[in-house]
């Protein structure tokens, strides 16, 4: 089975890759970015992506939602991995906190450890570039001067013969992402429980008051629990938004399939990105 991620060897994603498959033998193919890993589902590239959703500091993934409801219509979640994230301070050799002039990672990373960002080093530049990896790899092969440092995973300093600085810079202990599994529409999902399920929605009747609340008043009425809600632009001018909400239950258990039956009677588009098990 062709696997796509993040990559390049050694970002987060490809951690929790390494966790998830858990020694199967399958061959792993790195990506540029997030969008890349899942159009190459929807694409035929790859028969399965792990892509970041949701992280405990940061919140959503924005990449992820935007791919998921815009561009691959064909590709559903199936499953989801929740994976502990240690961010560590990495630079080609040792360096003082005070000579570090630059530091580089992934938005997300830099958002993660913002703090430490702002009182440990706050004479450094910020960077981002398009994952952890990446970021120290420039690091370990000079791209940003030598007094630059990344921050990134420590498999990705093993990878690119780089020193920790500093190990767990996270803002929070405990700092954790949910990773989801994408595959073309229609793969069959196992069997084992608790359910959850993902879906999109927008519509007519949006800037009417009370729009909203009778939507979701239609999974409230039938006892339908929601884990999650986020609004996103719909990237066609201000005011426009599409929410993404999980829910607890499968898409065709009776209360889910008639709240999301009623749903339909409210809004323009409503899709379902997946009904999947819940990560133990």
């Amino acid at each position: 089975m062709r696997v796509g991620y993040l990559g390049p060897e050694g970002t987060n994603t490809h951690e929790a890759l390494l966790g998830a498959i858990a020694g199967e033998q399958h061959e792993q193919i790195a990506l540029p970015t997030i969008h890349d890993s899942v159009v190459a589902v929807q694409d035929g590239e790859v028969d399965r992506a792990l892509v970041p959703i949701e992280n405990a500091i940061e919140g959503s993934v924005n990449a992820t939602l935007d791919a998921l409801a815009i561009d691959a219509d064909q590709v559903t979640i199936i499953g989801e991995v929740l994976h502990p994230i240690h961010t560590n301070l990495i630079a080609r050799g040792p360096l003082e906190l005070s000579a570090i002039d630059v530091v580089v990672s992934h938005p997300q990373a830099n958002g993660q450890c913002a703090q430490f960002l702002r009182t440990r080093l706050p004479q450094a530049r910020v960077v981002a570039v398009s994952s952890t990896a990446d970021a120290v790899r420039a690091v370990a092969e000079g791209e940003l001067g030598p007094h630059a440092a990344a921050l990134g995973s420590r498999i990705a300093a093993q990878q690119y013969g780089c020193e920790i600085l500093c190990a767990g810079v996270d803002d929070v202990s405990g700092n954790e992402t949910r990773f989801v599994w994408l595959a073309p529409l229609g793969t069959p999902v196992g069997e084992h429980g608790p359910w959850k399920t993902a879906i999109v929605f927008w519509g007519v009747g949006a800037e009417a008051p009370g729009w909203l609340v009778r939507c979701l008043s239609e999974l409230a009425f039938r006892g339908v629990n929601l884990t999650r809600i986020e609004s996103r632009p719909r990237k066609q001018g201000l005011g426009r938004y599409m929410f993404f909400l999980d829910l607890e239950g499968r898409d065709d258990e009776q209360p889910v399939a008639e709240a999301l039956a009623a749903l339909r009677g409210h809004v323009e588009h409503l899709r379902v990105l997946g009904s999947f098990p819940v990560a133990a």
